[in-house]
């Protein structure tokens, strides 16, 4: 009895950041840039999983408020010389204004409507990004993101000697920690839980006095700004920042990835962006033809884990903890 309920005390959050932190030390910068990518994605997906999974809305223009959150992170950094932390933060606040004015009015819509409204708004930002050159650079896109100073890294044995993506690993690795976290304090709070409620029945919601709408519109607000703070980080990666982060396909991309790892569990979301990372790594590097691929890989894993990968190792644990009290 007592080994069937020892895995659930492993502090397996602990044991992932500790394994992420361990990756600049094998010396490679190609692992070290992929778990980079990975860690930022995943910080984006779980933040549209605040809508999906959580609130039972189904958003089709998420990446809208990553593509803001990257473009005013970086004008404020390059141009204006702010501080990296102050300028990142701003890009949170700009994905969260951006979200709040459009859950305004995709909020008052149910079901397709909503996710096509969703959409719409998303296009206008992406043509927005793209024609206005005097400020983002339009098409050319917002190239020389400089990198945030991380000098106050240095006090930590052997990290002032990393190279500067190393570095910056780190500075992703832990400011995309903490969003998380706050991210799974939301979705295990009072106001979480009455999301899920929301999302569970929204007419008996709604029976009880409970403004189902301003409640949407907050979840829908802080999804933004997470993931405005998401595309701040990965303008600072990308060295850059292009229309391209606010087109639809990236918005695909991100709801692909929730989907695929579980939009039912929190690191659901997480496991999805590595999946898909990872998977289209590898598939190009051995076809030109990798769309294909990853497509039927993807139709395959969806296919085989409906409730998302997650959700299907989920189910073998507990079969296995019964078969193992059985055998007790």
């Amino acid at each position: 009895m007592t080994s069937a309920v020892l895995p659930r005390r492993i502090p397996w959050t602990l044991v992932l950041f500790l394994i992420l932190a361990l990756i600049p030390a094998l010396g490679s910068r190609y692992y070290t840039f992929l778990a980079t990518d990975i860690v930022i994605f995943a910080m984006f997906a779980t933040s549209l999983n605040l809508l999906l999974g959580v609130t039972g809305l189904v958003p089709f223009g998420h990446a809208a408020y990553f593509g803001v959150g990257a473009y005013v992170c970086a004008i404020f950094m390059k141009d204006l010389g702010l501080p990296f932390l102050l300028a990142w933060l701003l890009g949170g606040v700009g994905g969260a204004l951006f979200a709040a004015i459009f859950g305004f009015f995709c909020v008052r819509l149910t079901s397709v409507y909503f996710s096509m409204l969703t959409m719409a708004f998303a296009q206008i930002v992406w043509a927005i990004c793209f024609k206005w050159n005097d400020v983002t650079g339009g098409e050319q896109g917002y190239p020389n993101v400089p990198m945030p100073s991380m000098a106050w890294l240095d006090w930590i044995p052997w990290v002032g000697d990393l190279k500067i993506d190393h570095k910056f690993f780190y500075l992703t690795l832990l400011l995309a920690a903490l969003s998380i976290a706050a991210m799974r304090r939301i979705v295990h709070s009072p106001f979480g839980r009455m999301l899920t409620a929301i999302r569970d029945n929204t007419e008996r919601t709604q029976f009880i006095g409970i403004n189902v709408r301003l409640y949407q519109l907050i979840v829908f607000s802080l999804a933004g700004g997470f993931a405005g703070l998401a595309g701040g980080l990965f303008g600072i990666f990308n060295r850059g920042v292009f229309p391209d982060f606010c087109y639809w396909p990236k918005s695909a991309e991100v709801l692909i990835m929730t989907i695929l790892g579980g939009i039912h569990n929190f690191w659901g979301p997480s496991v999805g962006a590595a999946i898909i990372i990872l998977l289209n790594q590898y598939i190009v590097s051995h076809t030109e033809y990798w769309p294909f691929v990853l497509g039927v890989i993807l139709l395959v894993l969806l296919f085989a884990f409906p409730g998302g990968v997650v959700g299907a190792l989920n189910g073998l644990a507990r079969r296995v903890r019964a078969l193992v009290r059985g055998q007790a």
